[in-house]
């Protein structure tokens, strides 16, 4: 099944020449079939690049998903053109009305802030509370993981002195959980942040389960809530160059860049990147829809509690 999502959104054509089943409202609107409603709070810079990034790996299911876009009020984008953020974005305080299968809300550049700082946090706090009870299941992406766990759950995140750059390799730990149907021991992740979240916190509070971690990296997957919330500490939704990307923009700008750990045969940059983490981002992608949004989501929408 398709990937429902709104009319000359760029990601369309992107998507449609990787040969992914993609349509627009226009079209789905002929199907009488109830999708799953999916609402994406993204908070990176470059909304372009994430939506082509989330959306390609929701696509990776037979399920139709109708996918919206969540900004919010309280904060303006710098890097996307307002027109696309009028023409494909809505503010919380309009799909607060709603009820919804599913959400992800991405990462943003303000890790090295304390959370009470950011200029937006009094308005992450209200979805984050509305979340738990007009959404199926949430994902949590890096500091929305971070600021999901501080929130919920109290767990504070600590800062790194050097910042955690690179793909590493995590172990899954509850192996029988449905996220991790068809999973090797091992599977890779990419990470880019300053901050990290400390094991110990979490064995402190029995709400919470560690289901993924790594030695390099640390805690990768805490889950909640039985599977109504997912935190994910690293970025299985990344291109293959966003890394490069983000490793050839700062050293650009400061001396004391990193190469990306076990990204460039042979950690040499002039190298093209290998890409280790697609397959399972995939398949914890299509997990999550089937296990924790379809299978467990009622088919009245405002059953939702």
């Amino acid at each position: 099944m398709p990937l429902r999502i709104p009319d000359r959104l760029p990601a369309i054509d992107i998507l449609k020449q990787e040969n992914i089943f993609v349509m627009d409202n226009t079209r789905a609107h002929t199907q009488d079939i109830r999708p799953l409603r999916i609402v994406i709070l993204n908070l990176m810079p470059l909304k372009v690049t994430t939506e082509t990034d989330l959306i390609r790996l929701l696509s990776n299911t037979p399920l139709q998903l109708e996918v919206s876009f969540m900004k919010l009020k309280s904060h303006t984008p710098r890097n996307t053109p307002i027109e696309h953020m009028m023409m494909f974005y809505k503010d919380f305080s309009i799909l607060a009305k709603q009820k919804f299968d599913g959400m992800i809300i991405t990462g943003a550049p303000v890790e090295h802030m304390d959370f009470e700082a950011v200029n937006y946090w009094d308005e992450m706090r209200e979805i984050f509370e509305w979340a738990k009870t007009n959404v199926t299941s949430t994902l949590y992406i890096c500091w929305a993981a971070q600021a999901g766990l501080f929130y919920h759950y109290g767990i504070p995140k600590y800062p790194l002195e050097r910042k955690l750059f690179g793909v590493f390799p995590q172990h899954p730990i509850s192996t029988r959980l449905p996220i991790f149907r068809g999973f090797d021991d091992v599977f890779y992740m990419p990470h880019s942040r300053h901050a990290e979240n400390r094991r110990e916190d979490f064995d402190k509070d029995p709400r919470l389960q560690v289901i993924a971690e790594s030695p390099q990296s640390g805690v990768s997957i805490v889950m909640a809530r039985e599977g109504r919330e997912f935190f994910i500490t690293g970025h299985l939704e990344y291109a293959p160059n966003t890394l490069d990307n983000e490793y050839r923009r700062d050293k650009d700008i400061r001396d004391d860049v990193d190469v990306p750990c076990n990204y460039y045969p042979d950690d040499n940059p002039d190298n093209p990147p290998v890409v280790k983490w697609r397959a399972h981002a995939n398949l914890l992608y299509a997990n999550w829809i089937n296990y924790y949004v379809y299978q467990q989501t009622p088919y009245n929408i405002e059953d939702i509690r």
